[in-house]
């Protein structure tokens, strides 16, 4: 709770997943994947409540040994490739007003496959949507390629006029800075959310900036393997 705003965090884990299979429990620093969102959220000073939403008996397993409560099953209807995260964190959000009784003031989409996002990150976007009296906050990182260099291509490959002259001989360090979403975080108020069905408000909404290498967000065996390379490399650090 922060200002006597009470906070729920929702963390889907379907089990289902097709271009990294079961990567929510995939091992990563000895840690199932999940464990690392959970972990976080547990450690935030103001969430009030984690709950991870799956179709997945296994998960549900891990998730509920690591801390998190999963006080119902998803239906699978919520568990398709097209489901929209919108419509889970809809669905664990009204579960609690339903069965519970019990509303939230603020609502936390965080989804597992930023493992590298940590309660600090967590509690700055809390607090940066206090002091702003925002109704959303969202977070993003910088671009790691800079979108004025990129473009589509024709059928024929051909590369005219594919760059804005002014950047073609423009140096990467004197490029204005564009930013990502990064899947990290994901903070709204709650009835807004509901509301307008969707985390990304028509106002009063804000961004987080985040590191490149706390947004790694897991999709692939090489994103994984990305994410394990840099945890490999802090605990070689803290070793020393």
């Amino acid at each position: 709770m922060i200002e006597k705003r009470s906070v729920v965090a929702v963390i889907p884990a379907r089990g289902g997943s097709k271009r990294l299979a079961r990567k929510n429990i995939k091992l990563l620093g000895n840690e199932p994947l999940i464990a690392w969102t959970i972990k976080a959220a547990l450690e935030s000073k103001y969430i009030d409540e984690v709950v991870v939403s799956t179709e997945d008996a296994a998960i549900a397993r891990i998730a509920e040994e690591v801390g998190a409560r999963v006080p119902f099953m998803r239906p699978l209807y919520l568990a398709e490739d097209t489901t929209k995260s919108i419509d889970v964190v809809r669905h664990a959000v009204e579960y609690y007003k339903d069965s519970q009784n019990r509303d939230f003031d603020l609502t936390l989409l965080l989804q597992p496959t930023s493992p590298l996002r940590t309660a600090k990150h967590i509690d700055e976007a809390i607090e940066e949507l206090i002091q702003k009296s925002a109704d959303a906050v969202i977070s993003v990182c910088e671009t790691e390629h800079n979108p004025r260099w990129s473009n589509l291509l024709p059928l024929d490959l051909s590369m005219q006029n594919f760059l804005d002259s002014k950047y073609i001989n423009a140096r990467s360090q004197d490029l204005e800075p564009f930013y990502r979403l990064n899947g990290a975080i994901y903070l709204c108020d709650t009835q807004k959310m509901l509301l307008q069905n969707s985390f990304f408000l028509e106002s009063k909404i804000f961004a987080y900036v985040m590191s490149q290498e706390a947004s790694v967000d897991i999709d692939t065996e090489l994103d994984f393997l990305f994410a394990q390379t840099i945890i490999n490399q802090r605990g070689h650090m803290n070793e020393k």
